[in-house]
């Protein structure tokens, strides 16, 4: 049986926004597969933090998570085609919920809406409402045209690494009146949060000769424990010691691409950015990659041995420099 999202996450349902994002970012960490090489129990965790994240990082999905639990969840996501009780749902943009599209009858009441009256000539109260015989006894002319296919959008997850590399999904569908179906998308490297990806034809089935409506495949892209994009580069915060810093030094850093060796300048202040050309993301049909920046971030140490801290005080006498000298 799944957990709750908000256990997963170790907070509250009222937590906001921020909180959520920063209890996802410190699992994220602490299970990443990275951390914790051959580790199942880890790896699970791993996943279940991304799940959860993936569902309350969205308003809509939280509202509706919120009011059907896990039942709602698993309607929004590749390989959950039903909604709570096996019945077939799509979101409502507004709303954020899910709507039944094969009982949408069930949302309004006829009765109310017709006065109780009984209709002249039988018939549905869907024959009153679309142009049948209404209390009067007159028929209303049938439209010239029937309505527009509907397109339909579909919500789906991706980690940072499948955003940026691009995939396949293959998701299982049953949109409207059509019968139950899998179709296989393909995600294009760089993908953006929020990025909608056109399925031509698989959306609402057209009616009287008109052309089907759209699938539009909407992408939200969970965040990396380390990694951040900015365009199409990708930004890494390198923590460096005082000694690294201001002597120099070669410290492994991770990649998209792996492991690489990035040499630390002597005297690099921190805040200063370093260029790894060409480890970005991709760009578009041309495949020109954007580059990562190595952000240096200097970490003093929060203890001092008594010899590390007579050393420093014997530097601090000696140093002569003012580093707020031209910021009057």
């Amino acid at each position: 049986m799944k957990r709750d999202y908000y256990d997963v996450l170790g907070i509250s349902k009222k937590a906001s926004a921020a909180e959520i994002k920063s209890a996802y970012r410190r699992l994220a960490k602490q299970f990443h597969p990275d951390q914790n090489p051959d580790n199942k129990e880890a790896e699970k965790k791993f996943k279940e933090a991304q799940e959860a994240y993936a569902v309350l990082s969205d308003e809509k999905k939280r509202a509706a998570y919120d009011r059907f639990g896990h039942a709602a969840a698993s309607g929004g996501f590749p390989g959950g085609g039903g909604g709570p009780g096996g019945q077939t749902y799509t979101w409502n943009n507004e709303t954020g919920e899910p709507i039944d599209l094969e009982n949408l009858a069930d949302m309004f009441d006829f009765s109310s809406m017709f006065g109780g009256a009984p209709r002249q000539g039988g018939g549905s109260p869907f024959d009153a409402f679309f142009g049948g015989a209404g209390r009067s006894g007159r028929t209303r002319q049938p439209r010239s045209t029937p309505p527009p296919p509907a397109d339909v959008e579909y919500p789906v997850s991706l980690t940072f690494e499948r955003a940026v590399r691009g995939t396949k999904l293959d998701l299982d569908l049953k949109i409207g009146g059509r019968e139950p179906q899998r179709i296989t998308v393909k995600i294009p490297p760089g993908v953006r949060q929020g990025q909608k990806i056109r399925v031509r034809g698989k959306g609402t089935p057209g009616r009287n000769g008109q052309r089907d409506g759209d699938l539009y495949v909407v992408v939200s892209v969970q965040p990396h424990p380390y990694f951040e994009r900015d365009d199409d580069n990708i930004l890494l915060t390198a923590p460096v010691t005082i000694a690294e810093a201001t002597l120099g030094a070669k410290i492994d850093l991770p990649t998209l691409d792996g492991t690489r060796t990035v040499t630390i300048p002597p005297g690099t202040p921190s805040g200063a950015k370093l260029r790894l050309a060409g480890l970005g993301i991709e760009h578009g049909p041309s495949g020109k990659r954007g580059d990562q920046l190595v952000i240096v971030k200097i970490v003093p140490p929060k203890r001092l041995s008594p010899e590390q801290k007579e050393a420093m005080e014997r530097f601090a006498k000696q140093d002569t420099t003012n580093p707020r000298g031209e910021i009057w």
